[in-house]
């Protein structure tokens, strides 16, 4: 049972006929006994609380940074009105605003009340009890119960990118459509013929076509379509690390998400697999439209593990389900321990059976660190960026050496740098 401020009031006034009127304990009793009947009276009238059926959507989605409202049904299905408050809880990520409901529900009567949730960061928030505060008509006492009416919201990666997908897709478009290579290898089709110029490989020449033809004729070819694409998230403890307004997992997602959307527009299938220890998730064989969807829902609640990456235990995996040759697009930390312990053991392995990418995030504090030497405090700061930076420089031409490129740049540039290197792996053939 639950009491009102108007309950406070009524034995106030209670109080002050016993002390003015009836000091007594007759008095007492007689408003004691008034105060109890009201109270009864209001919770004999009080509508029940197990009449109301309460129901909503058990998933409900919105991009990060975005405000969405969710509704939750209220059916009064019993004999008596129900009037009281309903509160909605969700997690304070949510940030859930007009959450308190009256209500007044005559008998089988529905409304719909909505909750607006505006989540700032990716991730599943799990709804909590509704409270169902129920009074009496009088207004005095009441009954207050919680009810468990499962429901998640899930916030998608926000994918600011998106705006350069369009132009993107428009070159890629562009390119097939009207480039051809002249490169011989496996992985490209027959386009046409034409005439042999200086400097052509003289592989590439038809001998065939040449005997019936008045000139020496080449082979061009074109890029495949339909190629395969895997993208490797490592969501190990190197990926928490904070590098301009989010972590470097945050900033490969976004990659991710334009990777895959161009990849999609341009006929490939893509596989995505997110690995620390274990798998943590992944999505197989998806191309088309609804690729986007799908990496976002796959990506959407997954965080930075803090422990060590199972690189071989991620090159397994990788390696069954990437039977045919594929490009595979690393994304990892490029740090020397990570180089050393983690990467050189795998990337051989790798990168003889597939064409391999390493991405990488850069941090832009530690660049502008670098270059900011106006006094003498800065010079150790200025010193440590520098050794960070030559670092990555000599992991990365480790990298090169044994045939992996590798894409490096702050937050902001990565996404549009990969888009740009998977253009030029089609222009070229490579891929």
């Amino acid at each position: 049972m639950v009491v009102t401020g108007r309950l406070a009031a009524a034995a106030v006034l209670a109080a002050l006929f016993v002390t003015l009127v009836l000091p007594s304990w007759p008095g007492v009793l007689l408003a004691t006994l008034a105060l109890a009947a009201l109270i009864g009276a209001d919770l004999l009238l009080l509508g029940s609380p197990g009449a109301l059926e309460l129901s909503r959507e058990p998933l409900t989605t919105v991009r990060t940074g975005r405000s969405i409202e969710v509704e939750l049904a209220v059916l009064n299905g019993g004999t008596r009105p129900a009037r009281g408050t309903l509160w909605d809880d969700w997690p304070p990520s949510a940030h859930a605003r007009h959450r308190t409901h009256a209500l007044n529900l005559p008998p089988n009567t529905r409304i719909r009340l909505r909750t607006e949730l505006a989540p700032d960061y990716h991730g599943d928030r799990v709804a909590g009890p509704v409270t169902l505060r129920l009074l009496g008509p009088l207004g005095m006492a009441g009954r207050q119960v919680r009810r468990q009416v499962p429901a998640r919201l899930r916030a998608l990666p926000p994918f600011r990118s998106e705006r350069l997908l369009a132009s993107k897709v428009k070159q890629l478009q562009q390119l097939e459509g009207r480039n051809t290579t002249t490169i011989r290898g496996q992985g490209t089709e027959f386009d046409s013929f034409r005439e042999y110029v200086a400097g052509d490989d003289v592989r590439t020449i038809d001998w065939r076509a040449t005997a019936r033809a008045n000139d020496v004729l080449v082979r061009t070819w074109r890029p495949e379509r339909n190629r395969h694409v895997v993208m490797l998230l490592d969501t190990g403890r190197v990926s928490a690390g904070r590098v301009g307004n989010g972590t470097r997992l945050d900033a490969a997602i976004e990659a991710t998400l334009l990777l895959g959307g161009l990849a999609a527009a341009g006929g490939d299938s893509v596989d995505l697999l997110a690995y620390d220890r274990r798998l943590r998730t992944e999505v197989r064989g998806i191309g088309g439209k609804r690729l986007q969807l799908k990496l976002m829902h796959a990506l959407a609640g997954l965080t930075p593990e803090l422990a060590d990456t199972d690189y071989r235990g991620m090159l397994r995996d990788t390696l069954q389900r990437a039977r045919r040759r594929s490009l595979v697009v690393w994304f990892t930390h490029l740090d020397a321990a990570t180089l050393q312990e983690g990467l050189l053991p795998v990337l051989p392995v790798l990168a003889e059976r597939h064409r391999v990418l390493v991405v990488s995030v850069t941090d832009p504090d530690v660049a502008a660190a670098a270059a900011h030497r106006s006094g003498a405090g800065d010079l150790y700061a200025a010193a440590a960026a520098e050794n960070v930076i030559a670092d990555h420089a000599v992991a990365r031409e480790t990298l090169r050496r044994l045939g992996v490129r590798v894409i490096a740049a702050a937050p902001d540039r990565l996404p549009e740098a990969l888009a740009d290197e998977y253009l030029e792996l089609k222009r070229t053939g490579a891929l």
